[in-house]
């Protein structure tokens, strides 16, 4: 049996799954916590992931191995490969008045969505480059390399691999198992085939090991999908120097020392393309996500550039397209009104079914911390309708998940598609509440995998294209369909006119 890895870097964790390479059929996994910042040095995703693989049984027996991370974040190097400062996470906004003046010295919304696909916001790492070059000129000074979440962890990972076990010997041999492949039972051996303190304390890699992929470069703003080169005068204008930056590899490509004896390590992704990979989507399909932030992204075969800036016209994982739609509340607004009422989220999901769709007219703007589409970093949520009988927790508990479904609605009509079918993914999606309130604001049938970490499983799977080609497929998928409530929609969208910034 073959096995490979798939490693999901996401804000709040790192997730890492092991799978059979041809199948898909789950051997093990195993979870670590990131601090919770919207800026944190990347020796904590170093970290996590060392203790997520510890958990999931080592990789003495795995064959490859692939890296999906969270989109956008600056991660600073000098020339010794030590990091310059924390990395700014995508829903850091302090960048939101850099993104602003790029897009104005361009000339406006429509010259950036020419030149790369996508028109800058606070999240994208253009924004966070710019606002480094104006408040800590001496930081953007000793910056000798600009990467991003994933594109440091495949380096790192790169570097470890040029390590190997701590034996010297290279691969990842606990001594009982082949550095490929193969193994003495569920663990490959005897122990985790690696010294986690020697790779945890190893210094960085060379830089010209950088490496990243189509998918995560497009969420950069200076690397065109359409042409699939960087931008490197837009970087220029941005942060005064060009620095070294990860070359770029396709979906085959191989990262790391091409020498090295272990694992062999995929590109890597960001989080949104393998989330794609993960649930098998492919054109025609709309996949809503409902993780931290919100994403709603359908797999294309043209390149896209939305000049007013709602659609990110990024590239996917495959060699194709992945226009999306990104909000920077989703499950946290669940998160918030289970705290305010007192419950757990499954006891929400409980309240908010016991409640007629429209919450009564309670209506909730789930603006928690600024709001990225649309584009207002600086506004507030918004409770409106309060009244007597709307003041129970049942009622904020339904306002919440429409509120929350409502603004990924909104994204999906600025994608500008009618789906074939819409997928239902993130962690939010495991709400009963979720899945049935759903088709009443979205006005179509619903599809929800089974639970599972779709990006890890995403990642999992460019790995096993690197030695087979997969054949894996999400079985056990419910539909959820019900009369669509355009008062629902309406109601949100008179509530968002009063929101302040």
């Amino acid at each position: 049996m073959t096995l490979v890895a798939g490693v999901d870097s996401s804000t709040q964790s790192c997730k890492v799954v092991i799978r059979e390479a041809e199948t898909g059929a789950l051997v093990r996994q195993g979870r670590a916590a990131h601090p919770a910042s919207t800026e944190i040095h990347p020796s904590h995703w170093w970290t996590a992931l060392l203790r997520a693989v510890e958990e999931a049984g080592g990789l003495a027996d795995v064959a490859a191995i692939s890296v999906a991370g969270q989109q956008h974040g600056m991660v600073c190097l000098d020339e010794a490969g030590e990091v310059v400062r924390d990395a700014l996470l995508w829903n850091d906004t302090r960048s939101a008045r850099a993104a602003a003046d790029l897009v104005a010295e361009l000339g406006g919304p429509g010259a950036w969505a020419d030149a790369v696909g996508s028109v800058p916001v606070a999240a994208f790492t253009v924004a966070k480059l710019r606002w480094l070059a104006e408040h800590e000129p001496d930081n953007a000074r000793r910056t000798a390399a600009v990467c991003l979440p994933h594109d440091w962890l495949t380096w790192r990972l790169a570097g470890a691999l040029a390590l190997g076990d701590g034996s010297g010997r290279g691969g990842f041999g606990s001594g009982n198992g082949p550095s490929r492949g193969g193994g003495s039972g569920p663990r490959g051996g005897s122990g985790s085939g690696f010294d986690l303190a020697a790779w945890h304390d190893a210094p960085p890699p060379p830089l010209d090991l950088l490496t990243t992929d189509r998918g995560d470069a497009s969420g950069t703003g200076y690397w065109s999908p359409a042409t699939g080169a960087y931008r490197t005068d837009l970087l220029k204008a941005a942060f005064g120097a060009v620095p070294l930056l990860p070359r770029v590899l396709g979906p085959a490509d191989r990262a790391g020392d091409p020498a090295s004896s272990g694992p062999l390590l995929a590109p890597g992704t960001g989080d949104n393309m393998a989330a794609a990979l993960g649930v098998g989507a492919g054109p025609g399909d709309v996949v809503v996500s409902l993780g931290t932030s919100g994403t709603v992204f359908a797999v294309a075969e043209t390149p896209s550039a939305d000049p007013t800036g709602a659609v990110a016209g990024f590239a996917d994982a495959t060699g194709r397209f992945l226009p999306l739609v990104c909000t920077l509340n989703a499950a946290r607004v669940l998160d918030a009104a289970a705290g305010l009422a007192g419950v757990g989220l499954d006891e929400l999901s409980d309240l908010a079914l016991r409640v007629p769709a429209g919450a009564g007219g309670l209506t909730l703007v789930p603006y928690l911390e600024g709001e990225r589409t649309p584009n207002r970093p600086t506004a507030t949520g918004s409770v409106l309708g309060l009244t007597l009988a709307t003041s129970t927790p049942a009622h904020l508990a339904r306002a919440a998940v429409e509120g929350m479904l409502c603004g990924l609605a909104d994204a999906l009509d600025a994608l500008g598609t009618r789906p074939e079918r819409v997928l239902l993914i993130g962690g939010a999606a495991r709400s009963e509440a979720v899945r049935r309130v759903a088709p009443t604001v979205f006005g179509v049938p619903i599809a929800v995998p089974p639970p599972g970490e779709y990006v890890a499983d995403g990642a999992a799977r460019q790995a096993a294209g690197l030695l087979t080609t997969p054949d894996w497929r999400t079985e056990d998928t419910e539909t959820y369909d019900a009369p669509a409530v355009p008062e629902i929609r309406a109601r949100y969208a008179r509530a968002t006119s009063h929101v302040l910034d």
